[in-house]
């Protein structure tokens, strides 16, 4: 016969889960959760994790498409590429300014290549105070700018561009194609983040840059600083232009020249 004592206890706990079920609780929050009500009942517990099916593995994450999309749909002109270099959503990651085309016509006497656009360039590349000291540059070597073209490597100016990223994602790719579009007969190169996509191991030391190569040919090609360090250091400017002549061997195109 029940003691007193277990008589309460048990009217309690009997008490204390009526009132949990009414409010609709029948199981505690833990690492592994447990229904004790059915417990109670006589269920069975729940089988331990190590009882469980293996949980899926995860799924394998996907390569980042390459920049520049499909290649068998890059454009065949260049003027088809100054379009979809205003429009493929994969060779750059979007921002504040706008994209810039390049300018000039296949090929010029020289190919001008940037890291990217001006900062306050809206319709045409280099029209800032760096484009007014290349404009000088070349104006001292005789080059008007319908002997030019411009480019630049990323289509937008991207202020803290990853340029390990950019080169990883195969934006060299483009650019040498980029080059065989234009088919330029010197291409001049400014800017150090540049040199990577050009196949210089930044790994070799010093650059000493002198062709660059693409599917269709070889050009020869000169590197010095960006533009922006041209600007701030007159000694950069006296270099390139000592190099500029040894390069060309004194040649202005403004004189005759086969």
């Amino acid at each position: 016969m029940p003691t007193p004592t277990s008589s309460v206890l048990a009217r309690d706990i009997a008490a204390a889960l009526d009132w949990w079920r009414e409010a609709g609780v029948d199981a505690t929050f833990g690492d592994t959760p447990r229904k004790w009500l059915g417990e109670l009942k006589g269920a069975s517990p729940p089988a331990e994790p190590s009882q469980t099916a293996a949980a899926a593995p995860l799924p394998t994450p996907q390569p980042a498409p390459a920049i520049g999309g499909d290649r068998a749909r890059w454009p065949g002109d260049l003027e088809s590429f100054r379009n979809w270099w205003l429009e493929e959503p994969s060779l750059d990651e979007g921002g504040l300014a706008p994209r810039i085309a390049p300018r000039g016509d296949a090929g010029a006497e020289l190919m001008v290549l940037v890291a990217m656009p001006e900062e306050h360039d809206r319709e045409t590349i280099l029209t800032g105070r760096e484009g007014q000291l290349l404009s000088g540059f070349l104006a001292a070597a005789g080059l008007p700018d319908e002997r030019v073209y411009f480019a630049s490597v990323l289509p937008r100016h991207t202020p803290m561009a990853d340029w390990r990223q950019i080169t990883a994602d195969g934006m060299g790719a483009v650019l040498a194609y980029h080059v065989m579009l234009a088919r330029p007969k010197r291409l001049l190169v400014l800017g150090q983040s540049i040199l990577p996509l050009c196949g210089h191991n930044p790994a070799q030391g010093s650059p000493n840059l002198q062709s660059f190569n693409h599917e269709g040919g070889r050009v020869p090609a000169l590197h010095e600083a960006g533009l922006d360090r041209l600007l701030a250091k007159p000694a950069l400017r006296a270099r390139l232009w000592q190099r500029w002549l040894d390069w060309t061997d004194g040649q202005t195109w403004d004189e005759p020249h086969g």
